[in-house]
């Protein structure tokens, strides 16, 4: 009786070896130090993880510095001497690059950490705008304006990208949707809508080129809250072991992914049509609803702010519905189908109604709610390889930076021989083609 009584001691723990790897925090854990404070607040509520919120508004005022440019550099560009076509080469080398950076962000924050990544973004950004305003526009060389524009290309998707590979290495995946929601919205908050409103207002009062260099300290003040004031953990190293964190192999994993996992390569297509129209329309559609259509340079500003203003308001709700309902057919319905009728619309119903600009908002609100439809893309696509996550990210933002050049590059070749109206039919086509595409990827919650 008395050894019944008696408590047995739990066992002792047997203490790992000491060359074992501590074990990664996994994506419903997130880092220790934010599951024992985070607090319960309005973030939470609303689906903004509190542990990176200094990231979301660093993104925005990164943003805002980026896209104020968005609706008149083109413009500006042409009124400087240079023909249409040479500025929509300038534009096409700029997404080049800024391909090239996009698909960087995945494979680096593999290697090196989304942090860092972002840090790498920031100092291209402000190096080569500098060298932009200070030496190639005041010259008008055109060499120095493709080169230094060009380069500057790399900045802002290793920065905002990074951020987004953050966000999905940290938060749980039945939130993923939401908490990518909030990240385009602070993307879209800043390039381009606030960046525009911004520029219509600015121009007026202190001139189109004073205005690029207000840009350069909204990017420095976003690089500076970002990259000092964001301390979840996640970000401050490789996501791979540390053992498999060599940059050539994350590269090479980010290429051969694609092969191995086709349906990630199918996501990334999707991807790059998401904005294809979207980049293409910066650039060329100031030209005919100014020329053509009639409206002033700041009308055009302010129909933009409407556009990326209804992406702003759909990019949320579109995320949480695909946590709800359907990541895969909310890319499919509501992001191509939509996206095409809005192409369509952008140019019939101006051509119909003239200069009314009521019109032409509803077109482009269109445009804008059909893009916010492809928000749930990232987890369905990481769905796919939970286990490669920065490779499946290089991928998507392949696709993403991609459509920076490939939008622009189907207006340079087909403008001409097509005018506008078959530039914006190439455009919805691409738009329906994502939906049949984006039916073919699986669900797997």
């Amino acid at each position: 009786m008395a050894e019944s009584l008696t408590p047995t001691p739990p066992p002792t723990p047997t203490p790992p070896p000491a060359h074992a790897p501590a074990p990664l925090p996994g994506p419903d854990d997130g880092p220790p130090s934010a599951r024992s404070s985070l607090p319960r607040g309005l973030l939470d509520r609303i689906g903004i993880p509190a542990t990176l919120a200094w990231g979301y508004l660093g993104l925005v005022l990164f943003m805002i510095g980026d896209g104020i440019e968005a609706g008149y550099l083109s413009p500006y560009l042409v009124d400087l001497g240079f023909s249409e076509s040479g500025v929509g080469v300038v534009f096409t080398v700029y997404g080049v690059a800024a391909a090239v950076g996009a698909f960087l962000a995945g494979a680096l924050s593999d290697a090196w950490g989304p942090r860092r990544v972002m840090a790498a973004g920031a100092v291209f950004w402000v190096v080569f705008h500098i060298l932009l305003l200070a030496v190639a526009v005041p010259a008008k060389s055109y060499p120095l304006i493709l080169a230094s524009y060009g380069i500057r290309g790399l900045g802002y998707p290793l920065f905002a990208y990074g951020f987004m590979v953050w966000i999905m290495a940290s938060v749980p995946r039945r939130q993923a949707g939401t908490a990518l929601g909030w990240f385009w919205f602070s993307f879209t908050l800043g390039l381009p809508t606030l960046g525009s409103l911004l520029a219509a207002s600015l121009i007026p009062a202190i001139g189109a080129y004073r205005t690029l260099w207000l840009a350069l300290g909204l990017v420095l003040a976003g690089s500076a809250v970002a990259l000092t004031l964001l301390r979840d953990r996640t970000g401050f190293q490789g996501l791979l072991p540390p053992g498999q964190r060599d940059v050539r192999s994350t590269l090479a994993g980010s290429f051969t992914i694609l092969t191995e996992k086709p349906k990630v390569a199918i996501g990334a297509v999707v991807r790059l049509i998401n904005t294809t129209s979207q980049f293409g329309v910066w650039v060329f559609m100031p030209l005919f609803f100014t020329d053509r259509i009639g409206f002033e340079l700041s009308e055009w500003l302010h129909l933009l702010t409407v556009m990326m203003g209804t992406n702003l308001a759909f990019v949320v709700v579109f995320g949480a519905l695909g946590d709800r309902w359907s990541w895969r057919r909310t890319v499919a319905w509501l992001g191509g189908v939509l996206s095409a009728i809005g192409c369509l619309a952008l140019y019939y119903l101006p051509v119909a109604a003239g200069h009314n600009f009521l019109v032409a908002a509803v077109a482009a609100g269109a445009l804008g709610a059909g893009m916010a439809g492809y928000v749930p893309l990232p987890p369905l696509l990481t769905a796919q390889a939970p286990e490669r996550k920065g490779q499946v990210m290089s991928a998507y933002s392949l696709g993403a930076g991609a459509s920076v050049a490939l939008g622009p590059l189907i207006g340079t070749l087909f403008i001409g021989p097509l005018g506008v109206q078959g530039v914006m039919w190439i455009y919805a086509g691409l738009h329906l083609a994502s939906t049949v595409l984006a039916l073919l990827l699986p669900e797997r919650r």
